[in-house]
């Protein structure tokens, strides 16, 4: 393991009062900011950071001891990544704003995720129930993560209906290790949905200027302007805005690589084994990829509403706490990173409605068409459908 950074030694080897005070106030803000132990990472291997320290001698700046396994090591505070978004991340930004170093100390983890953490001994107990994030499915086993950390472990058991996000309680009857990889064996007793409880980091919602619905077209020229889009134009401008768009994986500086798209092309061609098998995938690296519920719920509608229920409701759910409550402003459609969103959104409409749950199906498409005033999905057409008391049976049959 990576002992120190130079750069920040050199850095941090300020021996002015102002240097010592400065150390001062970041060691008293990690002592505030970071839980110890907590998770981490260090040159992309899986840690446990155990205490920081200042030591006598200014020039090492603040040191972290972290824990692999049986060992300890020290490296520089500035050398550890923490989850994105947590407020430990924030910390060590500014301290490595501080030293005069950029960006996070491994920047290459963004498109090569970092090897997990493991579910070490104690953690778990047998014949104790415990609650697991499930990442990923398999015929006979789950890969899932210890609620409330980044821990994983695989479970075996039968699988049923659990999906990637969901929240499963199980009592362990056997406990193991097999290649370095922690297993659990056990039935499944309950399963919840709770984005509020995954411990995401919320999504950026970054700010696009105004929408003016003076701007938009409302139907054909010299035609007259129906009753909705009067009411929309009556409410004047709005502030814009566009959700961040995660696919792990993908390269941002090649407009090729887009495994979703690739999940797609696969499913289009009759691999739907395949396509599901990547857009799992996604979802094991990171739940926040809401394309990838968006697709997986598409892929199972036709066969499984209720499971592709639950893949819409998790995305829509996830970019809801992103977005916050109440929202005042729009997220158009022609912004590419609010369509997996409103496409989870219009998802939950279409099942609900299908399931005969009218007044969610009624709830999601009017948030949607809040959201998306200009209605790129028809989602107007829906809920004019269902006031009319119409079923989904009944319009799908008319098509």
């Amino acid at each position: 393991m990576q002992k120190s950074n130079p750069r920040a030694e050199e850095a941090g080897g300020a021996t002015t009062d102002d240097g010592a005070a400065a150390l001062r106030v970041f060691e008293t803000a990690a002592v505030a900011e970071i839980p110890l132990p907590t998770d981490a990472h260090v040159i992309g291997e899986p840690v446990s950071v155990t205490s920081i320290r200042r030591p006598a001698a200014a020039r090492s700046g603040l040191r972290a001891i972290c824990r692999r396994g049986e060992r300890a090591h020290e490296v520089s505070l500035a050398d550890v990544v923490f989850p994105p978004g947590s407020a430990p991340a924030a910390l060590v930004a500014r301290y490595r704003a501080w030293l005069g170093l950029d960006g996070v100390a491994d920047p290459g983890l963004a498109r090569e995720p970092a090897r997990p953490h493991k579910v070490e001994e104690g953690d778990i107990t047998v014949g104790r129930p415990v609650e697991l994030v499930v990442l990923a499915c398999k015929s006979n086993a789950l890969r899932c993560r210890l609620l409330g950390t980044a821990r994983e472990v695989t479970l075996r058991t039968a699988v049923r209906d659990e999906i990637a996000g969901a929240i499963v309680t199980v009592t362990p009857t056997r406990q193991w290790t097999h290649a370095r990889h922690p297993y659990l064996s056990g039935a499944v007793s309950a399963v919840r949905f709770d984005a509020a409880e995954l411990g995401l980091v919320p999504l950026e919602l970054r700010g696009q200027g105004e929408w003016d619905p003076q701007e938009e077209g409302w139907g054909e020229e010299g035609e007259p302007i129906d009753e909705r889009a009067r009411a929309i134009i009556s409410r004047g401008k709005r502030p814009m805005f566009e959700l961040e768009r995660v696919i792990p994986g993908a390269d941002p500086d090649d407009v090729d690589s887009d495994p979703i798209l690739e999940a797609s092309d696969r499913g289009a061609a009759g691999d739907r084994e395949g396509a599901r098998e990547l857009l799992e995938g996604l979802l094991a690296l990171d739940l926040r990829c809401l394309g990838a519920h968006a697709h997986l719920g598409d892929e199972s509608f036709k066969h499984w509403p209720k499971g592709a229920l639950h893949h819409y409701e998790l995305g829509a759910a996830i970019g809801t706490l992103s977005i916050g409550e109440p929202f005042e402003g729009v997220l158009p459609w022609g912004l590419e990173g609010n369509r997996p969103f409103l496409a989870c959104l219009h998802g939950v409409g279409l099942c609900a409605w299908r399931l005969g749950d009218h007044r969610r199906a009624a709830e999601a498409f009017e948030r949607l068409l809040r959201f998306d005033p200009r209605d790129s999905q028809g989602a107007r057409f829906d809920l004019a459908a269902l006031v009319a008391g119409r079923t989904w049976d009944e319009v799908q049959g008319e098509r």
